[in-house]
C-alpha cells in the first residue's frame, strides 16, 4: 500500500460512507501527550472544537485532565461525558450563556475587559448562592503571528479573538488567575517558543499575577518529527522561570491520524476525464477540503501522472464544486471499490452537515487487539429532519 498513512482494519467490514476511529492508534497518541505531561507537570486539555467524539472520552481521560470548551453545549458536553476540568472561551458571551456556563464550567475566559466586567458580578452571584468554584480567566493577543493561513490566524491583523496589551486594564484583573493565548495552527515547538519570547515582552507584569498560562492549540505534539524536546524545554522553563501551571489544549495532535473517511464508489462517469462518484459529500462531510482549502490524502493512491490510472473523485450532492481532487492508482477503479481517506477524526465530525439531505456517515470504533469493530452511531432521516423545524 503506498502513501504516507496505512490502515490496519478491512474497509469492507464496515458500512459506508463511515468515519472509523482506530483506538490503538488513539493510544498511541495519548502515550506521547502522557510523556509530554510527565517530563513537564503541565496539564492537557481535549479541544472540543477540533475532536468531540464522546464515545473514546473514557480512553482519553486516563491521561488529559479535561476539556476547553467553545460553547455552553461543548461545556455541558465536557462536564457530563468527560469528568475533569473544564475550561470555556468563546469571542463573547450572552447572559443565558453564563447562566449555563456556571453550572457546567469551572474556568471561564474573557474576550475582552468589557465582557469581564460585565459577567463578574453574576459569576460572584452564582458563588455565593452555592455554586460550585470558578476561575476566571482572560484571553490575550500577544500580536505574534506564525500562522500561514490568515482565516486560521487569530493573531492576524483586525483579528477579534485576544486583548492586546494597550486595551488590558492591570486594575480590573483582581480575581482573575488565568491567562490564556492561542495563535498556532498545525505548528511545530519553534513556533511556540517565539510565541512565548513575544508574550514575555508583552505581559511580563501581568504573569506573575496568575495561577496558571494556557498556551492553547495548534500544537502538532505527536506528528512524526515534531520537536518534542523543545516544547518540554520551553514548558518547563516557563513554569520555573514564573512559578505559574502551564496548560496546553490540543485538538490535533489528540486524534491526529488516527480516524479515516471510508467511502465507496458508485459510479465512474465520464467526463473531460473520468470521475468516480463516491456515496459521501465533500461539503457535507470533509468541509475543510474547500473552506481551508486542502487536498485529503487518499489511502494507496497517488498524485496525478504518479499511477497509471487517473481520476476525478467527485460526491454525490448536487454542487458542482463538491470534488475531492484527481487522484491515480494502479488499477482501474470498479464500482463497489471501498476508498479510504486518512487523518479524517479532527474538524470533519464535529463539522459535517445534512447539506442535500446527503445521508451522514455513520461512526465507527476499531479495536486492533481482537480486530473488534463497532458501530457507535448510524444516522437517518429523523437525523436530517429535526435539524431543520
Amino acid at each position: 500500500m503506498n502513501g504516507r498513512h496505512q490502515y490496519r482494519f478491512d474497509p469492507r467490514r464496515v458500512e459506508t460512507p463511515c468515519y472509523l476511529v482506530d483506538l490503538g492508534l488513539l493510544r498511541q497518541n495519548l502515550a506521547t501527550l502522557a510523556e509530554v505531561k510527565r517530563r513537564t507537570g503541565c496539564k492537557i486539555l481535549l479541544a472540543l472544537k477540533c475532536f468531540s467524539m464522546f464515545r473514546v472520552f473514557p480512553l482519553l481521560a486516563t491521561t488529559l485532565d479535561g476539556v476547553c470548551a467553545s460553547s455552553p453545549h461543548e461545556a455541558r458536553l465536557g462536564r457530563e461525558e468527560f469528568g475533569g476540568e473544564v475550561h470555556t472561551f468563546a469571542a463573547a458571551y450572552s447572559d443565558r450563556d453564563i447562566e449555563e456556563l456556571c453550572t457546567t464550567s469551572d474556568h471561564i475566559l474573557f474576550n475582552s475587559m468589557g465582557q469581564l466586567e460585565r459577567y463578574r458580578p453574576a459569576i460572584a452571584r452564582h458563588l455565593a448562592a452555592g455554586g460550585g468554584p470558578i476561575e476566571l480567566g482572560i484571553r490575550i493577543n500577544p500580536e505574534h503571528s506564525e500562522g500561514a493561513v490568515p482565516v486560521y490566524d487569530p493573531c492576524a491583523p483586525g483579528s477579534r479573538l485576544g486583548i492586546r496589551r494597550r486595551h488590558l486594564r492591570p486594575e480590573l484583573l483582581e480575581g482573575v488567575s488565568g491567562l490564556h493565548w492561542h495563535n498556532l495552527c498545525e505548528q511545530d515547538a519553534d513556533c511556540l517558543e517565539r510565541t512565548v519570547a513575544a508574550v514575555e515582552a508583552g505581559f511580563a507584569d501581568i504573569i506573575p499575577r496568575m495561577r496558571y498560562v494556557n498556551f492553547g492549540g495548534g500544537h502538532h505534539i505527536t506528528r512524526p518529527g515534531y520537536d518534542l524536546e523543545r516544547l518540554v524545554a520551553v514548558v518547563n522553563r516557563f513554569q520555573e522561570k514564573w512559578g505559574v501551571v502551564v496548560y496546553l489544549e490540543p485538538g490535533e495532535a489528540v486524534a491526529l491520524n488516527c480516524g479515516y473517511l471510508v467511502s465507496t464508489v458508485l459510479d465512474i462517469a465520464p467526463a473531460d476525464m473520468d470521475t468516480a462518484i463516491l456515496d459521501c459529500s465533500v461539503p457535507a462531510h470533509m468541509p475543510d477540503v474547500l473552506e481551508m482549502p486542502y487536498r485529503p490524502e487518499l489511502i494507496g493512491a497517488g498524485e496525478e501522472g504518479d499511477k497509471p490510472c487517473a481520476y476525478r473523485l467527485g460526491g454525490l450532492s448536487c454542487l458542482a464544486g463538491d470534488v475531492v481532487g484527481v487522484y491515480s492508482f494502479d488499477r482501474p477503479l470498479a464500482v463497489g471499490d471501498r476508498v479510504v481517506f486518512s487523518d479524517m477524526a479532527i474538524y470533519t465530525m464535529v463539522k459535517n452537515t445534512t447539506f442535500n439531505g446527503v445521508r451522514l456517515p455513520s461512526i465507527y470504533v476499531y479495536e486492533p487487539q481482537g480486530e473488534g469493530y463497532e458501530c457507535v452511531r448510524a444516522f437517518g432521516y429523523e437525523d436530517f429532519k429535526m435539524r431543520l423545524s
